[in-house]
């Protein structure tokens, strides 16, 4: 993070979901591997690294550009949407390191927050609520809302709107190439914090900040 920089006070801060706020891709990455066995398919961490940050339906098409046109797409979502739920239940919903400490920071600041996931609502309001924090957020925005997914800017320009402000005054907070590209797109002011990879140097070129965490983010604002 360049410390040199004045704090900017944003007028809404939008955040991603998973492999943001939680650690989601270290969980279910495997269990993509397990839900494919079944139905003879192995879905390898490399190919299910390329779905990260992408729509339901890129991810489809990643898949079944992989095992071709046959693949059972459906029925293994499904059962991956099984093992999740399951992994859930049993060990809770991962949150990411200084992820409560930047919310309360600004709750506190009482700058409105959003969440932009590429999720579907039940899913994303299932999850937020597992974890406790689903009443920190004015606006949710989800996948189905938008025809373009990231890295099209239409998610977050749709969560600006519900938050009532312009794109050049918010703050979108990303760990994936798609959703980088989504925000710089949109005309937000982006901060990347990493997660299971590394976006390609032009992508990162554009990203107003780089924090190790979400606590050390709480700088960038003064809070």
């Amino acid at each position: 993070m360049d410390t040199q920089d004045k704090p900017f006070l944003p007028a809404a801060v939008i955040f991603d979901m998973d492999g943001l706020m939680f650690d989601t891709e270290n969980l279910t990455i495997p269990l993509w591997e397990i839900a494919g066995k079944p139905f003879g398919y192995n879905l390898t961490r490399d190919i299910v690294l390329r779905m990260v940050g992408i729509s339901g339906e890129k991810a489809q098409q990643v898949l079944l550009e992989e095992f071709g046109a046959d693949f059972p797409y459906d029925a293994i979502r499904d059962e991956f949407r099984i093992l999740v739920s399951k992994e859930v239940e049993k060990k809770g919903v991962p949150k990411k390191p200084g992820l409560m400490y930047l919310l309360d920071r600004l709750q506190a600041a009482k700058i409105p927050l959003g969440v932009a996931t590429s999720t579907r609502s039940p899913r994303a309001v299932s999850m937020l609520e597992k974890a406790g924090i689903l009443e920190y957020f004015k606006a949710l925005t989800c996948g189905e809302e938008v025809t373009n997914g990231k890295p099209a800017p239409d998610i977050f320009l749709l969560a600006a709107k519900k938050l009532g402000q312009p794109p050049a005054s918010c703050v979108g907070f990303e760990d994936s190439t798609a959703g980088l590209m989504g925000l710089h797109a949109a005309g937000i002011r982006s901060v990347f914090i990493k997660d299971v990879l590394s976006p390609p140097e032009e992508v990162l070129a554009t990203v107003w900040h780089r924090c190790n965490d979400l606590s050390e983010a709480a700088a960038l604002f003064g809070l």
